[in-house]
């Protein structure tokens, strides 16, 4: 039988990797499969502490911001060239334009030089597939880019994932009642005429008006503390709420 929905962070950090602590990235395993969910610096040497990446059922991109998918070319160099090679391309899921910027860095005209590891896909409002026993779905946010939350689902279990986002009704809507909600909380207040960020205020209202089981606070920025972002996004939502830690694996 397959196994639980589980979820195992492999970086936090907001915009740059620190010691210890990659940018965005996690691995989603349940109903058979494994998704590589976000790609941030860093991320690709702490996957394969968890899973070898040739065993990857897919990769999922929320958005084209170096801080979630630079990686990708790490992943290109171990897959192509470094002996991970798996045994059929890679589904990769990621907005337009995503093949072409990694093509760019090769100097090539187009990724097709990659159809032996990767197989892009283009995300859209709504885009859904299935791997295994696992269904995940895309929702558009709220960002100053094209930019998805997730949410994944299997054997009656729901992990949402905001990705970067500034408050919006999808991201209520993608976490609707989901057992786990990995949420951003990136910033200690809104600029002026900004919402392309969290604040952990932000993110504790969304949990609460979702209705959501457990809130996990993630992507923390630079003018915050982790501590400080989770005890305020936790005093808002008042349900059970957690800070992201790498190289921890939860169930949901």
């Amino acid at each position: 039988m397959p196994g639980p929905l589980t979820l195992t962070v492999l970086g936090t950090a907001s915009p740059h990797p620190r010691p210890d602590r990659p940018c965005s990235g996690y691995l989603v395993r349940g109903g058979g499969a494994e998704v590589w969910v976000d790609a941030g610096p860093g991320s690709f040497a702490e996957l394969q502490r968890h899973t070898d990446p040739a065993r990857l059922s897919a990769i999922w991109i929320s958005h084209l911001h170096a801080d979630h998918n630079a990686d990708l070319l790490s992943a290109v160099y171990g897959l192509a060239y470094g002996g991970l090679t798996p045994a059929a391309p890679i589904p990769v899921y990621a907005p337009a334009g995503c093949a072409q910027r990694l093509a760019g860095f090769f100097g090539r005209p187009d990724a097709g030089f990659l159809s032996g590891v990767f197989d892009f896909r283009t995300l859209y409002d709504g885009h859904t597939a299935r791997h295994g026993e696992l269904l995940i779905t895309a929702h558009t946010v709220q960002h100053d880019v094209e930019a998805y939350g997730l949410r994944v689902e299997t054997g009656g279990r729901a992990l949402a994932y905001s990705g970067d986002s500034g408050p919006c009704a999808a991201l209520t809507e993608l976490a609707l009642d989901a057992d786990l909600f990995l949420c951003e909380a990136d910033i200690d207040a809104h600029r002026e005429g900004e919402q392309v960020h969290l604040t952990p205020e932000d993110a504790g209202a969304t949990a609460r008006a979702a209705g959501v089981r457990q809130l996990l606070v993630t992507h923390v920025g630079p003018t915050l503390t982790t501590e400080a972002a989770t005890a305020r996004a936790a005093s808002v939502f008042g349900g059970p709420t957690a800070a992201a830690r790498v190289g921890e694996t939860r169930t949901v």
